[in-house]
């Protein structure tokens, strides 16, 4: 089955970058990154349809996140600018076939890396 492993989450100020990255087996039409922080909803952060490189972003997200895809290692990435600390989450890595959206059944997912923005 599809394995995912994300990497890239730490700590840094408001108003720095991240870039997580995100290694996944075998493929899928649609990789995605999901967050959640205590005490809160599980949110989807942004998605990419690999077969065409379109892309879908949370509102809250849109214009400080960027979603990409290197098909040749297999991994998509997050680059993640001007953050905030109600960025702080932890950071999911999830795979669906054939649907792509921030609604769509993610079948697979990873472990989660830590994101933690400082004020």
């Amino acid at each position: 089955q599809v394995q995912l492993v994300e990497s890239g989450g730490g700590s840094v100020q408001a108003g720095g970058s991240l870039r997580l990255s995100c290694a996944a087996s075998g493929y899928s039409y649609c990789l995605a990154w999901f967050r959640q922080a205590p005490g809160k909803e599980r949110e989807g952060v942004a998605a990419i349809y690999t077969p065409r490189g379109s892309t879908a972003y949370a509102d809250s997200v849109k214009g400080r996140f960027t979603i990409s895809q290197d098909n040749a290692k297999n991994t998509v990435y997050l680059q993640m600018d001007s953050l905030k600390p109600e960025d702080s989450a932890l950071y999911y890595c999830a795979a669906a076939n054939p649907s792509c959206s921030l609604s769509a059944d993610y079948a697979y997912w990873g472990q989660g890396t830590q994101v933690t923005v400082s004020s």
